[in-house]
C-alpha cells in the first residue's frame, strides 16, 4: 500500500511538472503573438492615408541657356571693386596677412604703388594730385583713411572719389594712429598689384612726376623707414622699462612717421602682434607711437633691407611739437627746386640729389600756385 501510494503520487508529481513546462513555454510565446494579432487588428480599423507628394521637380534649362561659372586665377587676382567691405581689424589684418610661397608668378603682372591717405577729411590738395596721377591708370591705386564723422563728398571725376576705406578715430599721439597705419597697409594688401606703400596726409605733395616716382620706388632695393637713435626726452626719454625684454633702450628708435615700404615688409607690419601689443599697452601719450613703432620694428628685424630714411620732406628747423606749415607765398620755384634736389643720399649703393619725393605741410592757399608750377617744375601733364 506504501508502495502503490508513493507511485501515485510520484505520478501526479510528474504530470503537474510536465503541465507546468508546457504551459512555461506557451506563455513564453503568447506576448508577442498576442501584440502582433492586437496591433493587426487595431490598425486595420486605421483610415490608410497616403504619403505626401514629392516637390515638384526644378524647371529644366536647356543646355544653350545654361551658364558655366569659372573661377580662375584672373577672377582671384581681380582688385576689389571698391574699398569698402564688413570686416573688423582682426579680420581685415588676418586676411590681409596672407602671401604665397610661391615666390615666381605665374601670370604677367603690372606691379602697382599703393597711395595711402592718412587724413582728418577730405585731400584738400586733390587737384594737384589729380594731376599728378592723369595718364597713369593701372599703375597705382589710392586709399584714404579720414576721420570716421567725415561725410563730404568727392567730384565722381576725381582719383579719389569712393576711395575712402572703412575707419576709426584717430587721436595726435595715441596708439590707435598706427592702427590706423595698419588698417591702410591692410586694405592695400589685398590688392595682389599692390608692390609698393607710401604713407602721405592731406598736406603732402609730390616732388616729382609720376613717372620718376614710379621707377625712383619699383628700382629701389630698400625700404624708407626713418630709424635713428635720439638722445634726450624726445628720444630714448620716451622709453618705458617695462618693454623690456622684448625691447631693449638700446635697441629703442625714433623716425618719421610717412613711411615707404615694399610688400613683405608691409605683410610684416599687419602681422606683427608681438611688438605692437607691447606697444599700444605701454608707448602712450606723451611716447607717440606713430614716431617709434615702426623704426624700432624695422630695426630690430629688418635693418639690413631698410635705408633709414624718410622719403617725405618736412621742415623741423623752428623747433617745436609740428613741422613748419607753408602758405601760398612760401611756395616758389627756388623753394620747390631747393626741395627736389637740395639734399644728398645714397640710392642703390649711389649718391644721388634726388631724397625726397613728396614734402609737406602745405595749407589749401597754396593749391594755385602749385597748380601752375607743376608742369613747368615738376613736369606734370596738365
Amino acid at each position: 500500500m506504501d508502495l502503490q501510494r508513493l507511485i501515485y503520487h510520484f505520478l501526479i508529481f510528474g504530470s503537474g511538472l510536465a503541465l507546468g513546462i508546457t504551459l512555461s513555454l506557451y506563455l513564453r510565446e503568447f506576448p508577442f503573438n498576442f501584440q502582433l494579432q492586437t496591433f493587426s487588428a487595431f490598425s486595420s480599423k486605421l483610415p490608410l492615408t497616403p504619403p505626401p507628394p514629392p516637390p515638384p521637380p526644378l524647371p529644366s534649362i536647356p543646355s544653350k541657356n545654361k551658364t558655366f561659372i569659372r573661377i580662375g586665377l584672373r577672377e582671384y587676382l581681380k582688385p576689389p571693386p571698391n574699398v569698402t567691405h564688413d570686416m573688423e581689424d582682426e579680420e581685415l589684418l588676418w586676411r590681409a596677412s596672407m602671401a604665397p610661397k610661391v615666390r615666381e608668378y605665374p601670370f604677367k603682372r603690372k606691379p602697382k604703388i599703393a597711395f595711402m591717405f592718412l587724413t582728418r577729411g577730405s585731400v584738400a590738395l586733390a587737384p594737384l594730385w589729380d594731376m599728378f596721377f592723369k595718364g597713369h591708370e593701372g599703375l597705382y591705386s589710392i586709399y584714404v583713411h579720414s576721420n570716421p564723422s567725415f561725410n563730404g563728398t568727392v567730384p565722381e571725376n576725381s582719383v579719389f572719389h569712393a576711395r575712402n576705406i572703412p575707419s576709426k578715430e584717430v587721436r595726435w599721439g595715441h596708439p590707435n594712429m598706427v592702427e590706423a597705419e595698419r588698417r591702410l597697409l591692410a586694405n592695400a594688401l589685398l590688392d595682389f598689384s599692390n608692390q609698393r606703400f607710401v604713407l602721405l596726409s592731406e598736406s603732402c605733395i609730390p616732388l616729382f612726376n609720376f613717372t620718376t616716382i614710379y621707377s625712383y620706388l619699383m628700382g629701389s632695393t630698400k625700404t624708407f623707414v626713418e630709424a635713428y637713435d635720439l638722445q634726450g626726452a624726445v628720444g630714448r626719454g620716451r622709453y618705458s622699462p617695462r618693454m623690456r625684454p622684448l625691447i631693449r633702450l638700446d635697441e629703442w628708435r625714433k623716425g618719421s612717421q610717412w613711411f615707404e615700404m615694399n610688400r613683405n615688409l608691409a605683410l610684416e607690419v599687419v602681422a606683427d602682434r608681438k611688438y605692437f601689443s607691447v606697444f599700444r599697452s605701454y608707448c602712450k601719450p606723451t611716447c607717440y607711437s606713430d614716431e617709434h613703432y615702426l623704426p624700432t620694428f624695422v630695426s630690430m628685424e629688418f635693418g639690413r633691407r631698410n635705408s633709414n630714411r624718410t622719403l617725405t620732406w618736412v621742415d623741423w628747423s623752428k623747433g617745436g611739437p609740428h613741422p613748419s606749415r607753408f602758405i601760398r607765398w612760401d611756395v616758389t620755384i627756388e623753394f620747390l627746386e631747393r626741395l627736389r634736389h637740395g639734399s644728398r643720399c645714397e640710392y642703390n649703393g649711389k649718391v644721388t640729389n634726388i631724397c625726397h619725393l613728396f614734402a609737406r605741410k602745405f595749407m589749401p592757399n597754396t593749391l594755385d600756385r602749385l597748380l601752375r608750377f607743376a608742369p613747368k617744375i615738376m613736369h606734370f601733364s596738365s
